[in-house]
């Protein structure tokens, strides 16, 4: 192994799954990855997650973490205020495999999401005495835990990813996209395109201590890039230009951006915009 150095570009989390995200300067790292990063999910009439796969209004939903509460806004729609603190009836709710206990937030935010997006939904909170795993096959020794996010606590990209794919883009007629469609939390400066794919573990020195994440598994990507993040309309691009070029042997073939990452030291530590770390290359 050799080590790269690299720095902190812009730091986001995504309160509620699968709706806009918060650009943040630092972050505090949780047992589940950022505070507050897929703490609240929508869900049907059985419990069952909903995301812009199904419903790519979601993206149009802004949210604003405050000091106390989480603001949530769409076209056409009041603020929608809920207190970061709050919870009302115990419910049973499913996120991939995982059938897992949560909170129900109760009546007046069902009818916000049900009346913004059409069909009858509530909104859940995740219960933080759950223990939701990532898949040990690629994690190892680590117990990862996560919240509603889809199975690793930590999305990881560089900048040059990005920058790569829209080149790409612009040499085959296409528009530039968006980081946001890709709703990292991490996003890297110092590396090349791609070059987190060979990143084993990068270390951060805090004010309170290390902060040390480990890259286990490659991001597979579901349609939802697909979907422009400012008008929730969906087209081919940019899945069709990065399946040319990011079919993954990793996890049979699938087309990859990005990496997941877990947290090995560093819980109840600050990240912040423009850290610097270190980290290891694996030669594989």
């Amino acid at each position: 192994m050799s080590d790269v150095n690299v720095e902190v570009a812009s730091l986001h989390v995504y309160p509620v799954k699968s709706c806009a995200g918060v650009s943040a300067h630092e972050a505090l790292l949780t047992e589940t990855g950022f505070e507050f990063d897929r703490t609240w999910m929508v869900v049907d009439e059985r419990g069952e997650f909903v995301t812009q796969r199904e419903l790519p209004r979601m993206a149009l939903v802004r949210t604003q973490l405050r000091h106390a509460d989480l603001v949530l806004r769409a076209p056409g729609m009041l603020a929608l205020h809920l207190a970061l603190d709050a919870v009302e009836e115990r419910a049973r709710v499913r996120v991939w495999d995982d059938e897992i206990d949560a909170y129900d937030m109760g009546d007046l935010p069902a009818q916000w999401f049900s009346d913004f997006l059409g069909r009858r939904l509530r909104l859940a909170r995740f219960d933080p005495e759950q223990r939701r795993l990532s898949s040990r096959r690629w994690t190892g020794d680590v117990e990862a835990g996560n919240a509603f996010s889809d199975g690793y606590p930590v999305l990881v990209l560089s900048q040059a990813s990005l920058q790569s794919l829209n080149e790409r883009l612009a040499a085959r007629g296409v528009a530039p996209v968006a980081m946001q469609r890709f709703r990292p939390n991490l996003v890297l400066s110092g590396l090349q395109a791609h070059e987190e794919d060979h990143l084993h573990e990068i270390r951060f020195d805090t004010h309170e201590g290390p902060v040390r994440l480990r890259l286990v598994k490659p991001c597979a990507r579901c349609p939802i890039p697909n979907v422009d993040p400012e008008t929730a309309q969906t087209g081919h691009e940019p899945l069709d230009t990065l399946s040319g070029y990011r079919a993954d042997p990793r996890v049979d073939g699938g087309i990859t951006f990005g990496m997941n990452a877990v947290i090995v030291e560093g819980f109840e530590r600050v990240l912040q915009v423009g850290a610097r770390g270190e980290a290891t290359v694996r030669f594989e």
